[in-house]
């Protein structure tokens, strides 16, 4: 039950680190202004990376 869980909590994190890598530009285009978007979408992509390595992490030694 640990490993089902544990599997799953990854493959979210993943799963939304990616989506955030790809659609870091529209989601900085909603939510910021003009003048952050640039310094937005980098932070998001960064957190994206990082989600996505505890996410794959997480899979890898379950």
């Amino acid at each position: 039950m640990k490993e089902i869980i544990l599997l799953s909590l990854g493959l979210i994190l993943a799963t939304v680190g990616v989506i955030l890598i790809y659609d870091a530009r529209g989601i900085s285009k909603k939510i910021f202004g003009f003048g952050d978007q640039n310094e937005a979408t980098s932070g998001l992509k960064i957190l994206g990376f990082v989600l996505a390595m505890i996410g794959t992490l997480i899979i890898y030694f379950n």
